[in-house]
């Protein structure tokens, strides 16, 4: 993976762990999907259409395809993770999706659309899925635990985290096809899908305005994080996505779990610490694993 690939990837994850970080603690539902949604289209809409001006009126059939799928499936992401922040701990719910998307995506780009990768790569990739494993728990995710309570909470989050990550794997080949087979500009990917996405959850916003007002009061300052800076990170992905496989960066992009164990140990309050920081060493060294592979 070429060393600006790998700077891009490094910078998004610091980023992405930041705004989950926020979309935890707003504990919002669809609703906040759309607030951010909103953020996103107006805080953005000076780059969107600047950069649209000229390559979406050229837009076939396909771009558009690959639009309407990239919103969907990143809708059922947004969703997904959501409720599983709100039914269990971010440290197992983030972990495990960021682990299985990049291994399901890894395995598709080397399957199906013929990318190579070294036995360092995939030593790489090894090391970043067992690194995100020890921060979710390692072992212990399947032992009974003495709390039923947080038996179920675990339970829950493992649900949650393998449906978020199938849902990560699924738009990260999309949007890597859009981006390097079909030389669509990331931003446009990411800002016109977002307006397709808003398309989808208008409605939520126009039920019971009253809700959906108090709920805007409690959560504008997560939602503005996530809306500003989401896009971000994942535009950051997409761009090394133009320059490197995407079975280097996909697994790259755990990189974020180095940041999530130390600002959500630190910020959310969580226990086990341990195992998180030697999960977020292990993924250290699969991600440089990746970068020099």
């Amino acid at each position: 993976m070429p060393l600006s690939a790998l700077a891009l990837v490094v910078l998004a994850g610091f980023i992405h762990a930041c705004w989950n970080i926020a979309a935890k603690k707003a504990g919002g539902d669809v609703r906040f999907v759309a607030f951010t949604s909103v953020v996103l289209m107006v805080f953005w809409a000076p780059v969107g259409l600047w950069v649209g001006w000229q390559q979406v009126p050229a837009w076939g059939v396909r771009e558009w395809a690959l639009v309407l799928a990239s919103a969907l499936l990143h809708i059922g992401y947004f969703i997904v993770l959501l409720r599983g922040y709100r039914q269990a701990d971010l440290t197992v719910v983030y972990p495990l999706a960021r682990g299985s998307g990049p291994l399901l995506s890894s395995m598709v780009a080397i399957v199906l659309l013929g990318e190579q990768i070294s036995a360092l790569g995939l030593a790489g990739i090894l090391g970043v899925v067992g690194g995100v494993f020890l921060i979710a728990g390692g072992p212990g995710l399947w032992k009974a635990a003495h709390d039923p309570h947080q038996q179920a909470r675990v339970r829950i989050g493992i649900f949650y985290g393998g449906i978020t990550g199938l849902f990560i794997a699924s738009y990260t080949v999309v949007d890597g096809y859009a981006v390097k087979v079909a030389l669509m500009s990331p931003i446009l990917v990411d800002y016109f899908g977002n307006w397709v996405r808003l398309v989808f959850l208008l409605p939520t916003l126009l039920r019971d305005r009253p809700t959906v007002w108090a709920l805007w009061q409690q959560q504008r300052r997560y939602a503005l994080v996530v809306g500003i800076f989401s896009p971000v990170s994942y535009v950051l992905v997409l761009y090394a996505l133009q320059v490197a496989p995407l079975s280097h960066v996909a697994p790259a992009r755990e990189v974020s779990m180095l940041f999530a164990a130390l600002l959500g140990g630190h910020l959310l309050g969580e226990k086990d610490r341990g195992p998180r920081i030697a999960g977020a060493a292990l993924i250290a060294a699969g991600v440089m694993a990746l970068g020099m592979g």
